[in-house]
C-alpha cells in the first residue's frame, strides 16, 4: 500500500483529518482559549509511512549538509544544551574581554500554523529534490483538517493551515522552511537556532559598535531577518521578542534598537529554552525558580510516603528520579558555572526528598541519606553529566561546538583573571582526571549507510536448540566438528575479546597464526569483540581468503551486526569492510559458538586476548568513555 502511495502520486483523504485535544497550560486562564496547548492525534498508519519517509530525506539532508550546523532541533546528538552552551560561552568570553554583550531573543508568531507550504516546495526543488518525494510532501501538506474534540463534544470541522502539528514529517518539513533565515544573518553575529526559538548576540567593546552591528550597518542583522521573515511568510512578534544586555558593570545604557519601528524590550533576565539567563549571567534567578518547583513536587512523595498504605523506598526513589531530579538534571550542565552557595540552595530539595524517601529523621547525616539511598550528591551528578556531554561533542566531528571546546586561545587569559569564571570548555579541562588526558573519542558519522541500504550479514548457527547451559561440552563439540566437516572448504577465523581489572585485549587466530592487541583500558569487552573481528577481516583482505567463517562467541556482537539501527561506530566500521570484501567478490560467514567448551580456536583466541602486550593506539567510542566517566565519577563519590 506504501509503494502504491508512493508511485502513484494518491493520498488517502482519512489521513489529512486530524483531531486536536486542548491542553490547558500550567498557571495560566483556562478561560482563554489562547492559553491551551493542541494536541494533533493523526492516523498511526500515516504516521509510519512518515517516519520511513522522513528517515530517508534526513539522511539526504544531512549527507549533503544542507540544514545548517547552526540548527540543533531534531537532529541526531543534538539538544537544546546545545544553544544553551553556545550562549553562556559567548558571555563568559564577554566578560572576560570586559566586553558589552547583546542578546536579542525573537518569537515568531504561530510558527508552524503560518508556515509558507510554497516555501517548503521551493526548498526542496533548489536542494535538488525530484520525482516522488516533492509530490508526497506536496500532497501531505494541502487540504488537511482538523476538529477540536472536548470528551465527547467535536467541533466543526476547519481547514488547517501551514505544516500540521503532530505528524512525524513535519519537523523536518519546518526545519527546511526556516534554515534559509541563518544565512542572511552576518558572520560577525553569533547566531542558533533550535527549530523555531532564534537567538543572536553580538559582543563589542562599545555599545555604539554593537548597535551597528546588529542594525545600522550595510547588513544589518536584526533588519535582514524582518525582511526575510516577511518575504517568507513568517511573523516576528515584536511585543514577545526580549533583549538582554549581558555587563558587570552597575550603571550602563541598554542598546537601542528597534523591530519593524517597535523599540525592542530588554530586560534583566529571560527564560532561554528552559533555563533563565540573567544580565550578569549568575543564574540565580534560575535557581530559585527551579527550587520552587522542585518543593512543589515534593508534595507527591508526602503523599506517596504514606506509612500505612505509602509506596516502599524503591518506588518512591524512582518517582523522585523521574519527576524531581530530572528537572535538576536539566541544564545542569549550564548553570552548574554558578556560585557554590547558590547551588547549595537545591542540596536541600535534594536531601529532604531522600528524607521522605528513606523516611529518615530529619537529624539524620547526610552522607548516611546518600549512602542508604545510593544516591550521589548533586555536585558529583553535575560533575558526571557536564563531562558526558563533554565528550559526547567530541565524538561529532561536526559539532559548531567542537572547536571552542578544542580551542585554548582565552585559556592564559582565563587564568590570569581568576575572578572571571571560565567557559564549559575549560571548567571541562579543570576537573578532567589525567586519565583521560589525551583520550582520542571515536567521531560518529550518522550518514554512514543509506537508510535503503541492506546491512544484515550471512550468519549461521551450527548449534540450532543446543544451548550451552543445557548441554554436555561433549555435544557441543561434537556438533562443532559435523559442521566444520559440511564447511571444510571455508577458513575458520576465530576471534574474542577480554576485559579484566587493568587490561583489555583481543585477538584472533586462524590458519596457525594468533594475532592479539592490547587496548585501552576504557575499552569495553563488547568494542574488544567488535575490533578483533574488524582486524580479522583485515587479515582476510591482506591474505585473499576468498572463503571464510569467522566465530564469536559474543551472541550481542552477532545481534548488532545483524541490526540496521546501530549507531557504534565501530560496528559501522566492520559493516563497511565486510560489504568491501563482499564487493570483490569474497564470501564470508558469521556464527556463533559457545565459549569455554573445549572448541580449540576459540580456547586460543580467548588466552591470547588476555594475554596481549602489543598496544593498538584506536579512538574509543563515547559509549565507553562515557561508562569510564561514570566509573569514575562513582569512585570519586565512594571516596567522599
Amino acid at each position: 500500500m506504501f509503494n502504491r502511495i508512493w508511485k502513484e502520486h494518491v493520498f488517502p483523504d482519512c489521513w489529512k483529518h486530524d483531531f486536536i485535544i486542548p491542553i490547558s497550560k500550567p498557571g495560566k486562564d483556562p478561560q482563554d482559549p489562547l492559553n491551551y496547548r493542541p494536541i494533533a492525534l493523526t492516523s498511526c498508519m500515516c504516521k509510519l509511512f512518515e517516519r520511513i519517509v522522513n528517515v530517508r530525506l534526513v539522511y539526504i539532508l544531512e549527507k549533503n549538509e544542507c540544514i545548517s550546523p547552526f540548527q540543533s532541533g531534531f537532529r541526531k546528538s543534538r539538544s537544546t544544551i546545545d544553544n544553551l552552551i553556545s550562549l553562556e560561552t559567548d558571555i563568559r568570553v564577554a566578560f572576560l574581554k570586559r566586553n558589552h554583550l547583546v542578546s536579542i531573543f525573537f518569537d515568531i508568531y504561530k510558527a508552524y500554523d503560518r508556515t509558507w507550504r510554497y516555501g517548503i516546495m521551493k526548498n526542496l526543488y533548489d536542494l535538488g529534490f525530484r520525482g516522488n518525494l516533492p509530490i508526497f510532501a506536496q500532497n501531505f501538506l494541502k487540504q488537511r483538517f482538523f476538529r477540536v474534540r472536548l470528551g465527547n463534544t467535536f467541533s466543526n470541522i476547519f481547514c488547517q493551515k501551514g505544516v500540521p502539528q503532530g505528524c512525524v514529517l513535519s519537523v523536518t518539513l519546518f526545519v527546511l522552511a526556516i534554515n534559509p533565515i541563518l544565512s542572511v544573518i552576518p558572520q560577525t553575529v553569533q547566531k542558533n537556532l533550535y527549530v523555531d526559538d532564534l537567538h543572536i548576540s553580538c559582543y563589542a567593546l562599545n555599545m555604539q559598535l554593537t548597535e551597528r552591528q546588529l542594525q545600522q550597518y550595510s547588513q544589518p542583522a536584526i533588519n535582514n531577518i524582518v525582511e526575510w521573515s516577511n518575504k517568507s511568510g513568517f511573523t516576528i512578534s515584536a511585543q514577545k521578542t526580549i533583549g538582554i544586555h549581558f555587563c558587570k558593570r552597575p550603571l550602563h545604557p541598554d542598546p537601542e534598537l528597534c523591530l519593524s519601528g517597535v523599540p525592542i524590550r530588554f530586560q534583566d533576565d529571560y527564560k532561554f529554552l528552559g533555563i533563565v539567563f540573567d544580565k550578569r549571567l549568575t543564574f540565580l534567578p534560575h535557581i530559585a525558580s527551579l527550587r520552587k518547583r522542585c518543593l512543589r513536587s515534593l508534595n507527591i512523595l508526602r503523599t506517596l510516603s504514606n506509612t500505612s498504605w505509602g509506596a516502599d523506598r524503591s518506588c518512591l526513589l524512582r518517582v523522585y528520579r523521574s519527576i524531581i531530579r530530572s528537572m535538576i538534571d536539566y541544564g545542569s550542565v549550564v548553570y552548574g558555572s554558578a556560585r557554590p552557595s547558590y547551588l547549595k540552595r537545591l542540596d536541600y530539595v535534594h536531601h529532604q526528598a531522600l528524607r521522605l524517601c528513606l523516611g529518615a529523621f530529619r537529624t539524620s547525616p547526610i552522607p548516611s541519606l546518600y549512602a542508604e539511598a545510593f544516591e550521589p550528591s548533586l555536585s558529583s551528578r553535575r560533575d558526571k553529566l557536564s563531562l558526558s556531554y563533554y565528550f559526547r561533542i567530541l565524538s561529532n566531528d561536526k559539532h559548531p561546538l567542537r572547536g571552542t571546546l578544542l580551542n585554548g586561545n582565552n585559556n592564559r587569559l582565563f587564568n590570569a583573571r581568576p575572578s572571571c569564571i571560565p567557559h564549559f570548555g575549560l571548567r571541562m579541562r579543570n576537573i578532567l582526571p589525567d586519565t583521560f588526558h589525551g583520550v582520542k573519542v571515536h567521531t560518529n558519522d550518522f550518514c554512514g549507510h543509506p537508510p535503503w541500504m541492506e546491512n544484515s550479514i550471512s550468519y549461521i548457527n551450527p548449534f540450532g536448540n543446543f544451548t550451552k547451559s543445557d548441554s554436555n561440552n561433549s555435544v557441543l563439540i561434537s556438533l562443532f566438528n559435523q559442521h566444520r566437516q559440511f564447511y571444510q572448504s571455508y577458513q575458520p577465523v576465530f576471534t574474542d575479546g577480554s576485559k579484566s581489572l587493568n587490561h583489555v585485549g583481543c585477538a584472533f587466530f586462524t590458519n596457525g597464526h594468533i594475532i592479539s592487541y592490547k587496548l585501552y583500558s576504557f575499552t569495553s569487552v563488547f568494542s574488544s569483540e567488535v575490533t578483533a573481528v574488524y582486524f580479522a577481516l583485515k587479515y582476510i583482505d591482506v591474505h585473499e581468503i576468498r572463503k571464510s567463517i569467522l566465530y564469536t562467541d559474543s551472541m550481542s556482537l552477532l545481534e548488532s551486526l545483524r541490526s540496521s539501527s546501530t549507531r557504534n561506530p565501530l560496528i559501522k566500521e566492520v559493516k563497511d569492510f565486510y560489504r568491501h570484501l563482499l564487493s570483490k567478490g569474497d564470501r564470508i560467514l558469521f556464527s556463533c559458538v559457545p565459549s569455554h567448551v573445549g572448541i580449540t580456536g576459540n580456547e586460543l583466541a580467548d588466552k591470547s586476548a588476555k594475554s596481549a602486550t602489543e598496544f593498538l593506539t584506536r579512538p574509543i567510542v563515547y559509549a565507553d568513555v562515557r561508562s569510564a566517566v561514570n566509573q569514575w565519577c562513582h569512585c570519586q563519590w565512594q571516596e567522599k
